[in-house]
């Protein structure tokens, strides 16, 4: 084949690429695509921006990183603005271009715009987001594990990651104009100021991404004491903090799969080394489970499809959004999330279980706030993780979390709660207002 379009999608890396590996292989020449898919930076059902700032700030400097990743094997990035089952036939015309390469996706909208463009245009999807291939697993897809611990014991025996790809020297294309990637200010956001109380300066691309793991890993020797930490509160290093990176595709889980086996070959192997795989499974678990299950993963009663009469009560999530419902640790963990974009999954697990059987509010209205602001937000995890905690997910026992128990628990000195209410001065609903 002569000439293919690459479309970039959560995948915004050149190593362990497999809809790039096979473009290389099959085609002459490749042009590069991103489409910023304009319904992503409208508001959805509940008022929220679907794709905050801090979000989207992170994936424009992923975009650059991809850019120059690009310009070194002599190619260049097309940033364009639309809908990508109109764009990319419309640049496929321009240059020439016979196939387009994509990563695969597995929720409803992505399959949506897939289908629309496999309708009238030669495309091929390759699955790089998952630890595993679909077809290499143990199962069919529709008989995929009801409960995790099943599914971890069934590809822990029986299924086996494979090496990553390595990006090729060179990426041969038709001449590309400079790659224009649009700043936020021109897409209507403004970025919230550098809060200082916040876990870590997080960078979009790859490069910070693999930078993030030497750190991790082999500078500080964190990943042997993993588990240990991995419920901490404040600091850098009380856990890996991946999940923005892997969320983008700046880095795949079989990298950092492969990376933690050579850890322990060099290093330990212990507890820790494993309970990061074990997180990593819980990722792959989640994208199975939208495989599966489908639109149902959005259902109020969850893939359970549980009658459960959610309440709607604007004020009391108002309360909890903003971080003043009056649970200090709630709290703290919502400005957390206000205020950097970030929070710590005992918090995620903590707040999400409030809003769900403490203020018996609809989860899914707490989804869509997580997905407009955490950094790390892919809809397989946030999704998967919610209908967990809301009780109509993969785990058919209640998960309700006893918030003043869990504060003396992981919080028992109070720092983590005075760091983030200390502060009168910044205002959470005057802030919210501002910049969301």
């Amino acid at each position: 084949m002569s000439r293919a379009i690459l479309w970039f999608r959560n995948d915004l890396r050149l190593n362990d690429n497999p809809a790039l590996d096979a473009a290389a292989r099959e085609c002459r020449e490749i042009v590069p695509v991103y489409v910023l898919d304009e319904r992503y930076l409208e508001r959805g059902r509940w008022g929220f921006y679907r794709t905050g700032p801090y979000r989207l700030h992170f994936l424009l400097e992923s975009l650059y990183d991809l850019s120059e990743e690009l310009r070194s094997k002599g190619s260049r990035l097309l940033v364009v603005a639309g809908q990508p089952e109109r764009e990319l036939p419309r640049l496929a015309g321009e240059y020439g271009c016979s196939r387009i390469y994509a990563s695969k996706e597995y929720a409803h909208e992505e399959i949506q715009a897939e289908k629309k463009l496999a309708a009238s245009f030669d495309i091929r999807f390759l699955h790089s987001s998952t630890l595993y291939q679909p077809k290499e697993l143990p199962f069919a897809i529709k008989q995929l594990p009801d409960v995790f611990t099943a599914f971890r014991k069934r590809v822990e025996r029986y299924a086996e990651v494979s090496e990553p790809l390595v990006a090729p020297d060179e990426i041969p294309g038709p001449e590309l104009p400079d790659t224009q990637i649009p700043s936020l200010e021109s897409l209507g956001f403004g970025l919230p100021p550098a809060d200082g109380r916040a876990v870590l300066e997080f960078r979009g691309g790859a490069t910070a991404a693999h930078s993030r793991l030497d750190h991790y890993f082999w500078n500080t020797e964190s990943l042997s004491v993993y588990k240990e930490t991995r419920n901490g509160l404040i600091g850098a290093d009380y856990s890996s903090k991946f999940s923005p990176w892997l969320a983008n595709g700046c880095i795949s889980a079989r990298e950092i799969y492969r990376e933690v086996e050579a850890y322990e070959a060099e290093v330990e192997q212990n507890k820790s080394t494993y309970w990061l795989k074990f997180e990593l499974l819980w990722r792959e678990y989640f994208r199975l489970v939208a495989m599966r299950y489908g639109q149902r993963i959005f259902y109020p009663g969850g893939i359970q499809e549980k009658a459960v009469r959610w309440k709607d009560n604007d004020k009391a999530f108002e309360k909890w959004r903003t971080g003043t419902t009056g649970d200090d640790f709630v709290d703290a963990n919502m400005r957390e999330l206000l205020f950097t974009g970030f929070m710590s999954n005992r918090g995620r697990q903590n707040v999400a279980s409030y809003l769900a059987h403490h203020l018996k509010q609809d989860w899914r209205k707490g989804a869509a706030w997580f997905e407009s602001l955490l950094l790390d937000y892919d809809v397989y995890t946030n999704y998967g993780n919610w209908m967990y905690a809301a009780g109509v997910g993969n785990d058919p026992r209640s998960r309700v979390f006893n918030t003043g128990r869990q504060a003396s628990i992981y919080d028992g000195d109070g720092a983590y709660r005075r760091l983030w209410l200390g502060e009168p001065e910044k205002d959470p609903a005057a802030f919210l207002e501002r910049y969301f």
